[in-house]
């Protein structure tokens, strides 16, 4: 996968996108990522990348010259990678665990990050994608753009040193993930669950399918309302239901 980000702030990149899962991933040859600074590309001779917007009202916009002819230099310099273009907008789709699982699979992604006010509304022709990290404003759009990179790299085929671990990550299958344990078995009176121990896979995959359930009943049950149980996990859940109604 190559990773294209467009910002003011290319700095803000340096340590986050060189260390833990994606500097491993660069290293092994996975993923190679460049940041490109649009003020570059700027037309005028203060390099200016912001204007007031017609009509009046509050702060800069960023203008689209400067975004728009980045955009083409990377469509120029990678003519042969089908691109994902992304704009950083608070406006966008909201982002989630479906959204990375099916950008995990592009071989270009590019990310647009804002500042200021906001963009000339012109350059969202020449995206294809606008997301959101959620229902809230920051500062600019580097910090979310790191956030998506982030969720989509681990989900790079040997990216993780345990091919299964994001599998079963929380939201992956649709349930939040079940508890975990390690050493020592009894932490300050607080014991692991027996079953763990008891070398039958089956019931540990049954603890673990059920322990979902409650987690995600107790902490999102949103999430339960968007996803199709089996007939199994029925059953469970209204177990969970009626034990949690006698508490």
């Amino acid at each position: 996968m190559r990773i294209d980000i467009l910002t003011l702030f290319p700095t803000m990149f340096e340590g986050p996108l060189s260390e833990s899962i994606i500097g491993k991933a660069i290293e092994k040859d996975l993923l190679s990522i460049e940041t490109t600074n649009f003020r570059d590309f700027s037309d005028n001779k203060h390099n200016m990348v912001d204007d007031y917007p017609f009509g009046g009202g509050a702060g800069m916009l960023l203008k689209a010259q400067p975004i728009v002819d980045s955009i083409d230099a990377i469509k120029e310099a990678y003519p042969e990678t089908k691109k994902r273009i992304i704009l950083m907008d608070p406006a966008g789709q909201t982002y989630n665990q479906a959204l990375a699982e099916e950008l995990a699979q592009e071989e270009h992604l590019v990310f647009i990050c804002g500042h200021y006010e906001g963009f000339d509304e012109r350059i969202k022709a020449h995206v294809t994608d606008e997301i959101s990290i959620g229902d809230f404003i920051l500062t600019g759009g580097e910090l979310g753009a790191m956030v998506i990179v982030d969720s989509v790299v681990r989900l790079l085929p040997e990216a993780l040193g345990n091919t299964l671990s994001n599998q079963t990550d929380s939201f992956s299958t649709g349930l939040l993930e079940h508890p975990q344990y390690t050493r020592p078995r009894d932490f300050r009176g607080d014991e692991v669950p027996e079953v763990l121990f008891s070398g039958n896979h089956a019931k540990i995959a049954e603890w673990q399918e059920k322990a979902s359930l409650r987690k995600t009943l107790e902490r999102r049950p949103d999430l339960l309302e968007e996803i199709i149980l089996t007939k199994q996990q029925e059953k469970w859940l209204q177990e969970i239901k009626a034990e949690m109604d006698q508490l």
